[in-house]
């Protein structure tokens, strides 16, 4: 062991606050994706509201305007899903990385 890992603590302190951040950070990405399934409900509730079959401007306005909404919430569901699963991988090489650094 060399006396600059001695001085700094050795290389089991770094391990553990690696594996201590990669903890955090996987809980982030758990996090995302919790926040990604919220989404799916709400979008689930805005299809029921695209059902209702009002024939008049006004209805067909009403479900324009929430078919635009749901996919943009679609949308950004897909990237929350996306960063979520990015967040995770990462989390692992924090981790399992018992470099100091990271």
């Amino acid at each position: 062991m060399s006396v600059i890992q001695v001085a700094a603590g050795g290389p089991d302190l770094d391990s553990q606050q690696c594996v201590s951040r990669g903890a955090e950070v996987r809980q982030l990405g758990w996090r995302m994706a919790a926040c990604a399934d919220r989404a799916d409900a709400v979008l689930a509730k805005l299809a029921q509201l695209q059902l209702d079959r009002w024939e008049s401007p006004a209805g067909r306005a009403y479900r324009t305007t929430v078919a635009l909404q749901a996919a943009s919430l679609r949308k950004g569901r897909d990237a929350l899903r996306e960063a979520a699963a990015v967040t995770l991988r990462h989390s692992q090489n924090v981790a399992s990385n018992g470099q100091p650094g990271f």
